[in-house]
């Protein structure tokens, strides 16, 4: 190996060290890479930044955009809305909401398509009386193979579109990828619907109570002038039980009691630490006179005299609290609320809830002021539980959204429009018409992908102009190079599939695909198969809840615990090996 190709493996390798070890968010580690490459001199300083101006990028802000839009006009919600019948079977249920997901999903982004249905299909669960558990893997998994469908659906396809487009000088266009992905998709979605719910493990204190989700870990201080200063813990366990809430221990001089507390004296400022509905808590809250950790705040809000609202929220990866605490981040000044709780999986928290780091997947208690629910949550970066509400800018702008964006898709489809162009004009023309608010328009782009990408291309070029990934491909050639062509496309797929499920599927892509366009190039058969393979095993992360933003999402509204993802993903994995390299070789043939 040259000099270049040592430093470039080590950046790399460090890069995925750093993505698997989670404490750094991953735009900041890759453009750390970035910099550090050019100032090692294996990235040119003239193309360091090249990447954030790479037509892959802007596209994947564009339909960031664009699927709020579609959701901001109501279009979406137009579908969504009707879905809601908790009288269908789980079968029924999974089948047609895993399809919408799926449509949706080819036309938005994936992780936006989950995000408007989730708390629909979580809706149906509790009006249906079983654990929202069961129904939500699957509309994940359904809306992450939806994606492989069209070149706007997934990171990934935009990413080897434009790999393909420097390849043989033409990239792949918005409907190249359906012949393999749609019928991939289907045949995933068939699996799910059929037999993958089935394989989800089915705890008892998931179906219990359905109608709430997991209890929360909440906090409870004993005010000074309590009629129960001086009552011993224990007396109030019959009242607790009756509100159905545990009380797990006590609070003093900031350090928690556990066993002992039983036994001790309430004195003013104790602070009870609870596991409890949000229900129950407030029950538990109202006959013991207790107050809120954050008095302060709650002062405040009182003050108000609006009222105060409860609503739960689930922390997506990126979001604004994700990795702070609701104390770091100055929720209580900043937007007047109170973090009530948190729910983990069941697990109990081990320090003071507004001194705990949330962690993505987390879900949320707070106390709002009444009308601010979407204002704060929004500025959190999270999504309610409830029915979303969402807002409509004006019913009579549903169906022009909807004409603009088909629109594009057409004109780019025929080769009349570039993509990045006509999904620019349709960002345009939502802002001129009045369908998304201008002050919101970069508010809705995920800028660390952004910047992830921006970051990684110039990495991945000059891999590339070392001959690093001429290297790589001849490995995994010598390895295979006994095989049938199936079975080299199937390692490429394996390999992929391993990255992705626990890397960022867009850094996967970027590596991933010059290794499959150099291995064609020495078999001297044509590339577009081996990208078609990168393009559908970098979407295809279903082993773990950190291989796509989606599995996160549902980590907690879900109840999952991190070994329950490969049940149901390993088997599909599979499935989507099986299916799709016979439709590609048929479709995309050597």
């Amino acid at each position: 190996m040259t000099q270049d190709q040592i430093i470039l493996f080590s950046l790399f390798g460090g890069v995925f060290a750093l993505l698997l070890w989670g404490r750094w968010r991953y735009d900041l580690v890759a453009f750390g890479a970035l910099m550090l490459g050019v100032v090692l001199g294996v990235v040119e300083t003239k193309q360091a930044f090249n990447g954030f101006g790479h037509p892959a990028t802007i596209v994947v802000a564009l339909v960031l955009v664009v699927s709020a839009g579609l959701v901001r006009s109501g279009a979406i919600y137009l579908i969504t809305r009707t879905l809601v019948d908790s009288s269908r079977s789980l079968f029924a249920h999974i089948t047609i909401m895993g399809s919408v997901g799926g449509v949706l999903s080819g036309f938005m982004n994936n992780v936006a398509a989950l995000a408007l249905l989730m708390p629909v299909d979580i809706q149906t669960a509790r009006k249906a009386g079983r654990a929202p558990g069961l129904s939500l893997m699957p509309l994940s998994f359904a809306t992450i193979l939806g994606g492989m469908a069209t070149l706007i659906g997934t990171p990934p396809n935009i990413i080897i579109a434009s790999f393909r487009g420097e390849a043989l000088g033409e990239p792949f266009r918005m409907f190249d990828f359906a012949p393999v992905g749609a019928l991939t998709a289907i045949a995933g979605l068939v699996f799910v619907a059929l037999v993958g719910w089935r394989l989800i493990p089915q705890r008892e204190d998931a179906l219990k109570d359905v109608g709430e989700l997991s209890p929360y870990i909440a906090e409870l201080t004993v005010p000074e002038d309590s009629k129960h200063i001086g009552t011993r813990l224990a007396e109030h366990e019959e009242v607790a039980e009756s509100a159905d809430v545990a009380i797990i221990g006590l609070v003093r001089d900031g350090k928690r009691r556990y066993g002992a507390a039983r036994n001790s004296r309430l004195q003013p400022g104790d602070t009870l630490v609870l596991e409890a509905t949000p229900e129950a808590l407030d029950e538990f809250r109202s006959i013991l006179g207790l107050a809120f950790t954050d008095s302060e705040s709650e002062a405040k809000l009182n003050a108000a005299g609006e009222g105060l609202d409860l609503v739960e929220v689930v922390v997506p990866a990126e979001s604004r609290i994700e990795g702070k605490t609701a104390v770091r981040l100055g929720l209580s000044w900043r937007k007047q609320t109170v973090l009530m709780g948190i729910s983990r999986q069941g697990r109990r928290m081990t320090s003071r809830i507004r001194k705990t780091r949330i962690h993505a997947g987390d879900i949320l208690l707070l106390l709002v002021p009444k009308g601010t629910t979407r204002d704060v949550t929004e500025w959190l970066g999270c999504l309610p539980l409830a029915n979303r509400g969402l807002a409509v800018t004006r019913d009579s702008k549903t169906w022009l959204a909807i004409g603009l964006f088909a629109a594009a898709v057409a004109a780019a489809s025929v080769g009349l429009l570039y993509l990045p162009v006509a999904l620019g004009i349709v960002c345009v023309a939502y802002v001129l018409f009045r369908i998304l608010p201008l002050n919101e328009l970069y508010d809705h782009i995920n800028w660390p992908v952004v910047v992830l990408l921006g970051s990684m291309i110039p990495l991945g070029a000059a891999l590339e102009q070392s001959g690093g990934t001429e290297l790589l491909a001849n490995s995994l050639l010598g390895f295979t190079s006994s095989l049938p062509p199936w079975a080299i496309l199937a390692a490429l797929m394996i390999v992929t599939m391993t990255l992705s499920d626990v890397l960022n599927n867009t850094a996967t892509t970027i590596v991933a695909a010059p290794v499959g366009i150099e291995m064609a190039r020495v078999l001297e058969v044509s590339p577009d198969p081996f990208l078609m393979a990168v393009a559908v095993a970098a979407s295809s992360a279903f082993l773990t809840p950190i291989g796509h933003k989606n599995n996160t999402l549902i980590l907690g509204p879900g109840g999952y615990r991190f070994s329950d993802y490969w049940r149901m993903g390993l088997p599909l994995e599979v499935i989507v090996v099986a299916v799709s390299i016979p439709l590609i070789l048929l479709f995309w043939p050597l």
